[in-house]
This record gives structure tokens, C-alpha cells and sequence, in this order.
């Protein structure tokens, strides 16, 4: 049965008129949010958009591109949802105006064709590795404008590493409880070596791991206000759900676990971490004297809430001194698509996080979003900085002292 959100005439209107109802204006979350650090306005905040979205929702304002841009420029951190004493639905409020206001005539719907594709991602992956094309990227972007979508997204291409893990098991035990893990599109190309980590580590605490078929969750879509194509994915997510036979779903990246929940209201959908945390006396790890600065992601912090579990697991590995990157800066511009299409005000973001790495001084750098982690390498290649960096799981499977 399809459950796509049609709404009847004025119904959204209604509803984000409500939700912007329950904001008290009250500012606690100006401090907390990225973009109102920025730039220093109240419409670059929470409680700013809360206005613009409740005047749109009335039919106070009309959706001029000056507003649309203030909406736009939203990283759908939810900080502020963190600290909200109301409990504004801040993320809902954002969702629902896109989808009222429509697509930003900005969007560079080719490129989020292409990413939200993996087969035609792994293919140009491919192409790209065989000529070496990170090699040379700094040259080919500079040949395009400053802005460009395309540009930004060369920028992230990386040299490409294969980090050695064990291989996985061809039959794991039964018996088991089952976990389904949905890989996503652009994770499950750029982050396959987090993958196969996640189901090591998993099936070491006792789990058994069937991976669905990969796609887009529908987080780009939701985001970027198309609505019709958010709600054709979120029922395929659905379909492939209901295929798996398993009792609760994973992934491993936090910025798909918003979109997977809205897809699937009545079922357990978790981070990893949270699991394995859950049964670590079941993981020994072998022992690595290394640095680590450990990233955060707005939606492990904010979505997922799964920082703490991370950071117990991490600790179970003898000398391995976890610092945690400070916040202030909140967010580091990636954002989904955000650093895509606002790759200026991206860069910027980035800049103060790159800040605080550095004060760190580490050996490497652990981020558990592939979109944070490329845009945060993309910094590092601008600057001459050469931190390596990975999927937090990546280091657990590497570390595992008996792996299944």
C-alpha cells in the first residue's frame, strides 16, 4: 500500500502554520546555528525562518528568491530542534515549506541525477580512477566557475585507498538476530570499505547482516523540496524493508537515518554503533597508539544520538588517544547537497572545523558521514594539510582481535 504524503488543498499550509505556532521565540537556538553565526542575521536563523516560513505558509509573503535563498541556505543541522525548550519540529517545518515553496531554481539536478545513482557513480568512479582523474581535478576545476556545483563536486574526488579488512564470512551462524543495512547511493560507492566493516563488526557481536539493494533513501529529494520524487523513494525503501525479513534496519550514515525513519515510521532504524555498543563486551580490540580527531556529524549528534555509543567503542581500543573535534564550529558546511550548491558558504563553514582539527594535532581523522568526511578532505587538499581519514567502523574492523 502506498504511503506517499498527498496532502488535500491547504493542508500543508495549515501544518506548517501550526508547527512555526509553537516556536516562543525565545532565541536559545540562534547560538547554536551555523548559518546565523555566519552571516549575523535573524533570517539566517531558526527563529528567522520559523517567521519566513509561517508569513509563506499564510499567504503574508510571497516566495521571492531573497526568501527562498534565507531557506535555502538552511544545513538542516537541528541543533536547534537539540535545544529547543518548546520542541519545535524544526526539521518537519523546513521539509514541508520546501515542498510548499518547490525546487530551488539553483538545484544541479544533473549532478543529484548522478549521485542518487550508484550504478552510474561507481561506473564514472571507475572512468575517473582509471585516468587518474584526482590527479589532475585542481586543473579541470579550475576551468569552470566559481560556484559551479560541478566544481565543488570535483573537489571532492580523493586518491583512491583500500583499507585492508578481513574478508566477510560466506555463511554466517543462524540463529542469530537478523539486521537489515541499507547502504544508501553515494555510501555505498565511496564508503563500501565502511560497509563491509559495519557487517564484520556486527556479526562479531552476535548479529546476523543482509544488505539491501542500494539506492537513494529520498534524503536529497525531501531536502530539496521534491516531494513526488521523496515519496516514489520512500516507498521503494519500503518495498525493499518489507523484502529483508529483518527485525530492525542500519546504516551507516547518519545524514540517511531522518529520511529512512519518515519511510518507515513503526520500525527500528539505528546506527550501527548503537547496536555494538550494546553488546561490546562481545568485541576485543587489538591495540593502536595513534591520534584520532573523531568528527561528530550534525546528524550523529542530532539525529542519530549516537555519539556517546561511539566514543565507548572507540575507547575499547588499547592506546588509542580519541580527541573530539570542539564544537563551536557547529556544522561543517557539507550538508547534503548544501556544499554543492552553496559552495562558497561552504568552504567558509568548513574552514572553522578544519580550525579545531588542526589545534588537535592528530594522525588521522575519523568521521562516520561520507559527505562530511570528502568535503572536510576537499579543505584539507585546498590547505596542504594530509590527515588520512576514515569511517570510525573502518578503524574498529581493522583493530578487531578476532574477527568472525
Amino acid at each position: 500500500m502506498s504511503m506517499a504524503l498527498e496532502k488535500p488543498p491547504h493542508a500543508r499550509e495549515q501544518h506548517i502554520a501550526a508547527l512555526a505556532d509553537q516556536c516562543v521565540q525565545c532565541g536559545l537556538c540562534l547560538p547554536v546555528c551555523p548559518t546565523y553565526a555566519l552571516d549575523g542575521n535573524e533570517a539566517e536563523s531558526p527563529r528567522g525562518r520559523i517567521a519566513i516560513a509561517a508569513a509563506l505558509a499564510r499567504g503574508a509573503a510571497e516566495p521571492t528568491a531573497e526568501l527562498r535563498e534565507h531557506l535555502d541556505h538552511c544545513l538542516g543541522c537541528l541543533n536547534c530542534e537539540r535545544v529547543c525548550p518548546a520542541n519545535v519540529k524544526y526539521g518537519e517545518l523546513l521539509v514541508e515549506t520546501r515542498a510548499l515553496t518547490g525546487p530551488s531554481p539553483r538545484r544541479p539536478r544533473e549532478l543529484l541525477a548522478l549521485l542518487k545513482q550508484p550504478s552510474l557513480l561507481r561506473l564514472a568512479a571507475g572512468i575517473g580512477g582509471a585516468i587518474g582523474l584526482a590527479q589532475w581535478k585542481t586543473r579541470l576545476a579550475d576551468r569552470l566557475p566559481a560556484g559551479s556545483a560541478w566544481r565543488a563536486a570535483l573537489d571532492t574526488l580523493q586518491v583512491d585507498t583500500q583499507d585492508a579488512l578481513p574478508p566477510l564470512r560466506q555463511n554466517p551462524s543462524a540463529g542469530h538476530p537478523v539486521i537489515a543495512l541499507f547502504p544508501g547511493c553515494v555510501a555505498s560507492v565511496e564508503d563500501a570499505t565502511a560497509e563491509h566493516a559495519a557487517i564484520i563488526l556486527l556479526e562479531a557481536a552476535g548479529y546476523r547482516v543482509t544488505r539491501l539493494p542500494a539506492f537513494c533513501c529520498g534524503a536529497i529529494d525531501l531536502h530539496g523540496g521534491e516531494m513526488a520524487a521523496a515519496d516514489r523513494l520512500a516507498e521503494r525503501v519500503r518495498d525493499a524493508w518489507r523484502a529483508s525479513g529483518a527485525e530492525q534496519l542500519i546504516t551507516i550514515t547518519p545524514g540517511c537515518l531522518g529520511t529512512l525513519r519518515r519511510a518507515l515510521p513503526d520500525i527500528t532504524v539505528a546506527d550501527p554503533v548503537t547496536l555494538l555498543a550494546a553488546r561490546a563486551e562481545r568485541l576485543a580490540f587489538r591495540p593502536l597508539a595513534r591520534r584520532v580527531a573523531l568528527h561528530l556529524p550534525c546528524t550523529q549528534l542530532n539525529v542519530a544520538r549516537s555519539e556517546v555509543a561511539l566514543q565507548r567503542l572507540l575507547r575499547q581500543v588499547p592506546e588509542l588517544d580519541v580527541a573530539v573535534v570542539p564544537r563551536p564550529p557547529h556544522c561543517c558546511g557539507a550538508a547534503g547537497s548544501h556544499m554543492l550548491e552553496f559552495p562558497e558558504r561552504a568552504a567558509r563553514l568548513r574552514e572553522g572545523v578544519l580550525g579545531q582539527i588542526a589545534t588537535l594535532a592528530p594522525q588521522q581523522l575519523l568521521s562516520s558521514n561520507i559527505g562530511c568526511r570528502l568535503h572536510l578532505a576537499a579543505g584539507m587538499d585546498a590547505d596542504g594539510r594530509r590527515w588520512p581519514h576514515m569511517h570510525p567502523l573502518t578503524l574498529l574492523a581493522q583493530q578487531l582481535e578476532n574477527p568472525p
